[in-house]
């Protein structure tokens, strides 16, 4: 566990402010009247909201960032020159965090080491955070933004007063954090980079193990590895026995599974999966404790509800404040996010990346859909590695839509090795679905729905790159013409 970061008022530098996880730490610190400034190539709401908090935030990354908080005169107001500015400044040097998106050629990163300032990665950083909480830290391939989420809500219902830090953006709490003025914190933990080894708090929840990051792990093995070391650092391990690989490999000290006959700790019956929601009859140790209501849709959302219920017992809530958070959470942003509706077609955002991922969530949209409404699938895939490894797997993964519509791949900053594309993709998908169609860009797919949505589709957009920033696009090519003929 690493104590070495302080919080007792030196100031802290994003580099990459503006990133989903490194906003959430830089929102806490800064809500904790810390000095904060980051930087980021490219502003957005998020660092907007940081900056009217306090933060300072550059446009650019350069090494003269990392002077904000070095004092440019002496006390008696003299001018220092650089050696005096360095001297004087040793004490303040910034704490510099990064992700793993940053590489040693950053600038920032660069001048950083140049000044000896303390460098650390964002999961230092939420690992330093999760030590000084009780905490719940929750991972998993799938569903850890979800779940997440909804037990942070669940608590914050609940009177807990959590401080939440998660990869999504929640309208509960606008953002993707919030601070709170108790001593439980509530964590997504990312196994993406392996950092996941680095937390140890009181309770853990793991969803699921996948190979989900082939640009870090070569096997399943490794991935498996890695989840064992966080589950050896947590108090409380919670975990869904409907994965086989945490049943077996992981032996959770509370386990939650959708089917009865596993014996899980926490479990369901009397399921209603409908296309407003979902109603079961949760059983904890073989003893029915109540009717749980989600507004939320299909077997994964039950799954996720079933780990914030074990969570909510474990800190000692009552059922009913559990059954109340859970039923009136919203989910959040880009999972099941409807978007609008224009010309008589729904709009859905969904991160869904993963094979796994994507199955789930047009289950969801097949059981929401109405007799005879069409579910379009419109994918992104996400990063060469994970399309060239998990081809045939997505190859399979879109029976539940009726037309599919694939673009280009979004690398995600990862070089194109000229093993795979967008339309080999397509090829694969098409030998498994009647209807498949390749758009090479963002643009030209926009031009192809024009024509091809109709009245009564649900037009489902999917993959974590950068299709759903041509949503509002895409809504108003189909709103217009209505306009023009009222």
């Amino acid at each position: 566990m690493n104590h070495y970061i302080d919080f007792s008022g030196k100031p802290f530098h994003f580099i990459g402010i503006g990133g989903i996880g490194m906003s959430a730490l830089a929102y806490v610190l800064t809500k904790r009247k810390l000095p904060i400034s980051g930087s980021d190539l490219r502003a957005n709401h998020i660092t907007h909201k940081l900056e009217s908090l306090g933060a300072h935030i550059f446009s650019r990354q350069e090494a003269s960032n990392l002077e904000f908080f070095v004092p440019q005169v002496s006390a008696k107001g003299v001018l220092l020159n650089s050696q005096e500015q360095l001297s004087s400044a040793t004490a303040i040097l910034p704490q510099v965090i990064c992700s793993t998106a940053i590489n040693a050629n950053n600038l920032e990163y660069k001048a950083a080491l140049e000044l000896g300032c303390p460098i650390w990665h964002r999961s230092d950083v939420l690992a330093a955070l999760i030590a000084d909480y009780y905490s719940v830290a929750v991972a998993g391939t799938h569903g850890k933004t979800t779940t997440s989420s909804m037990i942070g809500y669940m608590m914050l219902e609940a009177g807990l007063d959590p401080t939440i830090l998660v990869g999504g953006e929640v309208k509960a709490w606008e953002g993707n954090a919030r601070l709170g003025e108790s001593r439980y914190l509530v964590a997504e933990a990312d196994e993406s980079d392996g950092s996941l080894v680095k937390h140890a708090p009181e309770i853990g929840v793991i969803t699921n193990i996948e190979l989900d990051h082939p640009d870090h792990y070569d096997t399943l093995e490794e991935v498996v590895e890695t989840f064992q070391k966080f589950a050896q650092g947590c108090k409380v391990l919670i975990g869904s026995i409907d994965c086989d690989t945490v049943r077996d490999r992981l032996k959770p000290t509370i386990s939650y599974s959708l089917q009865p006959e596993t014996k899980a700790d926490y479990t369901v019956t009397n399921v209603d999966y409908r296309a407003d929601g979902t109603t079961a009859l949760v059983w904890e140790k073989g003893k029915p404790l109540g009717v749980l209501n989600l507004q939320l849709l299909s077997r994964h959302n039950l799954s996720n509800a079933l780990a914030a219920v074990a969570v909510g017992r474990v800190v000692g809530l009552e059922f009913g404040e559990i059954a109340k958070g859970i039923a009136n959470f919203e989910g959040a942003r880009r999972r099941f996010e409807l978007r609008g509706e224009a010309a008589g077609i729904t709009f859905i955002d969904d991160y869904a990346h993963h094979p796994s991922e994507i199955r789930a969530t047009l289950a969801a949209a097949r059981l929401q859909a109405r007799p005879g409404q069409r579910v379009v699938a419109i994918f992104q895939p996400h990063r060469y590695t994970r399309t060239l490894t998990f081809l045939e797997e997505f190859a399979q993964c879109f029976t539940h839509a009726d037309l599919v519509i694939l673009t280009d791949i979004y690398s995600a900053g990862e070089p194109d090795l000229g093993q795979i594309t967008g339309q080999q993709l397509a090829d694969a998908i098409s030998k498994h679905h009647p209807q498949v169609v390749y758009q090479p860009d963002l643009s030209s797919m926009c031009e192809f729905l024009l024509p091809t949505l109709s009245p009564g589709d649900l037009a489902l957009f999917l993959g974590a790159g950068n299709l759903n920033q041509v949503i509002p696009e895409i809504i108003s090519m189909f709103t217009e013409p209505a306009q023009a003929t009222s």
